[in-house]
């Protein structure tokens, strides 16, 4: 049985809770686009009723991130590059919000924090463990949310994240994008430290579009034109 039934013990899982199990799933890529979610695997994994389960994949595909299909049943959705590019605009938008604020709003002990993770960051760089980077970048990220009280940017980010988080592991989080990143990450907080809000708020915006750039250049290698 999976940890998720074992932490509720003596009562299964709500549909929310199942649906919150399943994108977690699907953010890690332990569920990857197109594969299909076996209700009897996933009552098994989750220790939820079918009834449960079929609420919680409900819940998914409207979020766009299962599809449901008539005698095919349940699947991860993948989204289009066109999608991508609606998905990183809205970011871009959203987390320059949150930049802007941090500026203003957060104190020399919060700033500070923000540059600790950042240098642990570009160590991971150094070191080669993408892994550790990716878990640190969305620390900043939030971080950055979260100090503010953008607590619904937050929720909306995470939700535009999920669609695509499969692909950071996948291509992403490389030696190349990784310097990048950390390039853009040096002149946001350098905006941040400054309590520049409006260059904050444009270093992020700059920051997100640079990764859909590089999301972007990636697809069209492995995807030629004729």
């Amino acid at each position: 049985m999976d940890e998720l039934a074992k932490a509720l013990p003596g009562k299964g899982p709500t549909a929310i809770e199942i649906a919150d199990w399943i994108r977690s799933q699907i953010r890690s890529a332990r569920l990857v686009p197109g594969q299909r979610l076996i209700e009897v695997d996933l009552i098994r994994q989750t220790g939820g009723s079918r009834f449960k389960v079929r609420e919680a994949l409900q819940r998914l595909a409207a979020e766009d991130l299962v599809e449901i299909e008539e005698f095919r049943g349940a699947s991860v959705r993948g989204a289009s590059m066109e999608e991508v590019r609606q998905l990183y605009r809205a970011r871009a938008a959203l987390e320059g919000i949150c930049a802007g604020d941090f500026a203003r709003l957060a104190t020399p002990e919060e700033k500070q924090r923000l540059r600790a993770i950042a240098e642990e960051m570009e160590d991971c760089v150094e070191g080669g463990t993408r892994e550790r980077f990716g878990a640190l970048n969305a620390q900043w990220h939030t971080l950055i949310m979260r100090v503010t009280g953008n607590e619904v940017i937050e929720t909306l980010v995470k939700r535009l994240n999920t669609p695509v988080h499969h692909l950071l592991f996948e291509t992403f989080y490389r030696g190349d994008r990784l310097r990048e990143a950390v390039a853009d990450h040096r002149l946001i907080l350098d905006a941040i430290l400054a309590g520049d809000a409006p260059r904050a708020e444009a270093a992020m915006r700059q920051h997100i579009e640079n990764g859909h750039r590089f999301l972007s250049s990636l697809d069209a290698a492995m995807h030629p034109a004729g």
